[in-house]
C-alpha cells in the first residue's frame, strides 16, 4: 500500500489548484446547499482564486457537463435500494462522487487465515501498535538475515500479484480478485498485510480508473477499457512486502492511448528511479527523475502519496516522495529497504475520499 507522511486515510489537503496546504475547516457554501461532501480548502483566498474551477462541479451535480450535455451520474439526491436480483447496491446513495466508478456493495465476509500463519499486530485489534510507535527520524538496517528475509518475502509477493494479475479480464469482480489473492498469500504461508490494516475490510487494494489509492474490492464488475491496479502486500516470517502495479483490462483500454500512456510512464518512472538506487544516493533524488519523467508525458504526479520503508513493520521510515524539489533528508544505505510507487494522473493531482475514508479519487476524474 502506498502511504502518505500522515501514515492514515483522514489527512485532506487544500483543493486549490498548485495549493500544498493543509485543508482547514472551510467547505463551499454552494457544494453544503446541494450535499457535496469533502470540498475543502485552506483559505477564504484560496477558494475565491479556484471559484472557476471549481464551480464546474456544481454544474456537473446538477447533471450538466460544462457544455450543458447530460452527465451520466447518479445525482446525490438518488437514493440506491438493493437490486431484488442481485442485492448489490450503492452504501453512500447521498454522496457526490467525482467520477463514473461507484462502491457495489455488500462486501463479502471478511476472510480467514489458518491459526498456523503468523500475524502482524493488527489482525485481531485492528491497530497496528509497534508501527504507531516507531521513531520517524529512525530508519532501520536490516543484517543479512533480515535482507535475505525480504528477498524471499518479495519473492513471494511478487508471485501473489502475478497470479492475481493473470486473473484480470472483464466481466469479474474486484471481489473475486481480492479471493484469488487471498489464496495466493495462504498457499504460501503467508498473511496479507492490508487485512484489517486500520480495519481495511480486505486482503488487497484494487484502483480502478479514477480511483487513485486503497479501493475497497466488492462486487462491481471490471469493464472492457477500464484500467485497474492492484496494491499487494503480505507478510511471511515476520517480515512485509508491498508491490503494486496497473494493468489495462480488455482490447479497449489497451488501445486507448491514453490510458496506456499512463499506465506505462507510471511504469517508467518506476524503472528510472530504480537506477538511482544505490549506496550515497540522496532520497530526495527519486522524486526529481520520477517528476521529470512524467513531464515529459504530460503527466502530473499524485504527491500526497509516496513510498515507504519496509521491514519488521508495514510502514516505517523513510518516507519517498515522488514529486521533484521535495525535503526529504538522508541518503540510501546498505540494509535499507523501502517502496518506490510513483501515482500519476493525466489531470491535475487533487484527491478526494468516498464515505468508506479508504477509496481516493482524482476530483478531476482523469486516470491516475
Amino acid at each position: 500500500m502506498a502511504d502518505n507522511p500522515s501514515e492514515l486515510p483522514s489527512k485532506r489537503k487544500c483543493l486549490g489548484v498548485d495549493c500544498g496546504n493543509d485543508a482547514g475547516t472551510l467547505q463551499c457554501p454552494t457544494c453544503l446547499t446541494m450535499g457535496i461532501k469533502d470540498r475543502y480548502f485552506c483559505s477564504q483566498d484560496c477558494f475565491k482564486r479556484n471559484w472557476n474551477q471549481h464551480k464546474t462541479l456544481h454544474k456537473t451535480a446538477q447533471g450538466k457537463t460544462q457544455n450543458g450535455i447530460i452527465h451520466k451520474i447518479i445525482p446525490p439526491w438518488v437514493v440506491s435500494e438493493p437490486n431484488p436480483v442481485t442485492g448489490a447496491y450503492n452504501p453512500f446513495p447521498t454522496y457526490f462522487f467525482t467520477g463514473p466508478v461507484r462502491p457495489v456493495y455488500p462486501l463479502s465476509a471478511k476472510r480467514t487465515v489458518p491459526k498456523s500463519i503468523k500475524r502482524p499486530d493488527w489482525a485481531e485489534t485492528g491497530i497496528p501498535k509497534g508501527e504507531r510507535r516507531l521513531n520517524r527520524t529512525k530508519i532501520d538496517i536490516l543484517d543479512a538475515k533480515g535482507q535475505e528475509a525480504m528477498r524471499k518475502v518479495c519473492r513471494l509477493a511478487r508471485e501473489v500479484l502475478d497470479i492475481t494479475a493473470a486473473e484480470v479480464r472483464p466481466g469479474i469482480t474486484t471481489n473475486y480478485l481480492d479471493e484469488v489473492c487471498h489464496k495466493a498469500c495462504i498457499e504460501r504461508n503467508s498473511y496479507p498485510s492490508p487485512l484489517n490494516y486500520n480495519h481495511f475490510p480486505k486482503s488487497l487494494c484494487t484502483s480502478p480508473n479514477e480511483v487513485v489509492r486503497h479501493g475497497i474490492p466488492d462486487q462491481r464488475i471490471l469493464l472492457d477499457g477500464d484500467i485497474l491496479n492492484l496494491d499487494i502486500s503480505l507478510y511471511h516470517e515476520g517480515y512485509h512486502a508491498d508491490l503494486n502495479e496497473t494493468y489495462c483490462v480488455g482490447d479497449r483500454a489497451k488501445a486507448d492511448p491514453d490510458s496506456v500512456r499512463v499506465v506505462e510512464t507510471a511504469r517508467e518512472c518506476l524503472d528510472k528511479a530504480i537506477e538511482l538506487v544505490k549506496p550515497g544516493t540522496p532520497i530526495r533524488e527519486f522524486g526529481s527523475v520520477i517528476e521529470k519523467h512524467a513531464r515529459s508525458r504530460n503527466c502530473s504526479v499524485v504527491a500526497t502519496w509516496g513510498g515507504h520503508g519496509i521491514n519488521t513493520e508495514f510502514h516505517p521510515p523513510p518516507w519517498i516522495p515522488h514529486y521533484g524539489n521535495n525535503r526529504a533528508v538522508g541518503v540510501c544505505k546498505p540494509g535499507m529497504t523501502f517502496t518506490i510507487e510513483p501515482i500519476l494522473t493525466l489531470g491535475r493531482p487533487r484527491e478526494v475520499y468516498w464515505p468508506d475514508n479508504w477509496t481516493n479519487v482524482t476530483v478531476d476524474v482523469k486516470l491516475p
